[in-house]
């Protein structure tokens, strides 16, 4: 029984980046042999096992034969004659299929090594093809390592993967799950990117692929079109450390301008009421979790009105904060003030400006949170009245704060 380092944690010693997670392949033994050594089996697919004191996932060298569509249409072969390289000619790219022995001898049949060296992701072999999966790897990885570029004939080959319906067989959990990891990378436009160039954002992400083309105002930058905008947007929101949520709602607000008349165009009135059923029904599909579903809607509804925070009136103010329900949750207003900035300085020249809209938003949100409530509602004889006196009292509120 031979074990062998595998996959990321090679690629990221040999990069000299930090390696958080280590994968291991087992050859020339069987579920029995480890099963006798101690190791805890956790595989549902194939046979993966857990080292008893590292708790590191040991899997068996095994082959695949594909029988159907998706990433689930595999049939696993894992026998102790499966050699070391036969399981690497499955992976995905040459990078990620370089194994290192526990001597410290690294084994690279496919050229990975060169591979790093050159900044290029390239594919192991045809069998790429039969893993639609790997398309959004492969753009996860381009947001991730911003120096590596996709190799001609791989992109080919992602190319044709979207042409034949491959792509359409991808399930919204590992699409979701996929989507998320590569936001949350340094680059994330690169994944976008990526994902456009070989077809497969018009497949996945239909409502994003409409924006590229569609102008932007004049005022902002006419050159720049939706798409371009947004994709600077998100990077923002990374060079930020901003969560997922925030990130996802940021590659969202501007849907609603791809259903701009063309007789608006380049003005986008109204574009924020379009876009709110687009992005519900997007989350809906991908099964996007709460957090980033509600954030994505409201920025989506609210971000026009919020960046005009200086020239509100104060009602128009407090029925805002009373919408979105600022009082009651002010960490998630916090985080839509967040990708509002990040809207603001995704526009050319705005980058290391200031949101000033936020400020105001703060201070009125505090001046209504020191109105007592409790004392009005107790004061007020006729209780179908308490909700119009308290907001009445919220807004002479922050009308005084803005005489001040």
């Amino acid at each position: 029984m031979r074990c062998y380092v595998v996959g990321g944690a090679v690629r990221d010693e040999l990069l000299g980046l930090p390696v958080r997670d280590r994968d291991w392949v087992v050859v020339g033994a069987t579920p029995e042999d480890l099963l006798a050594r101690g190791f805890r089996p956790v595989g549902k697919d194939f046979p993966v096992f857990l080292h008893p004191e590292t708790h590191e996932e040991y899997a068996l060298a095994r082959t695949e034969r594909k029988t159907g569509r998706g990433y689930k249409g595999f049939a696993f072969h894992t026998e102790p004659d499966v050699t070391l390289e036969e399981d690497l000619a499955r992976r995905d790219l040459t990078i990620n299929a370089i194994a290192r022995a526990e001597d410290g001898t690294l084994v690279d049949p496919y050229g990975g090594r060169a591979d790093l060296a050159a900044r290029c992701f390239r594919h192991v072999g045809p069998a790429f093809a039969e893993d639609p999966v790997r398309i959004l790897r492969v753009a996860r990885f381009a947001a991730r390592f911003a120096d590596f570029a996709v190799a001609p004939e791989t992109l080919a080959l992602m190319r044709g993967m979207v042409s034949s319906g491959e792509v359409d067989h991808l399930v919204p959990e590992r699409v979701w799950q996929e989507l998320a990891r590569g936001l949350m990378e340094a680059s994330p436009s690169r994944m976008i990117r990526v994902l456009r160039d070989c077809g497969a954002l018009a497949r996945i992400l239909p409502e994003v692929d409409r924006l590229f083309g569609v102008p932007q105002p004049e005022k902002y930058h006419p050159e720049v079109d939706t798409g371009e905008h947004v994709l600077r947007v998100i990077d923002r929101a990374a060079a930020a450390g901003q969560p997922l949520a925030v990130r996802w709602a940021c590659l969202l607000h501007d849907l609603g301008k791809a259903d701009t008349p063309a007789a608006l165009l380049p003005r986008h009135h109204g574009h924020e009421a379009r876009g709110v059923p687009r992005v519900r029904a997007l989350c809906e599909r991908l099964k996007a979790p709460a957090d980033c579903r509600e954030l994505a809607e409201l920025v989506a509804r609210e971000h026009g009105v919020l960046a005009l925070a200086e020239e509100l009136r104060p009602e128009t103010m407090v029925k805002v904060l009373e919408r979105v329900d600022a009082l009651r949750r002010p960490e998630r207003f916090e985080l839509a003030l967040a990708a509002c900035a990040c809207d603001h300085q995704g526009r050319p020249g705005h980058e290391e400006r200031e949101y000033a809209p936020a400020g105001h938003w703060r201070t009125a949100l505090a001046v209504l949170r020191a109105v007592d409530a409790g004392a009005i509602a107790r004061e007020c004889a006729d209780r179908t009245r308490i909700p119009e006196r308290i907001h009445a009292a919220r807004v002479e509120a922050v009308r005084a704060a803005r005489r001040k």
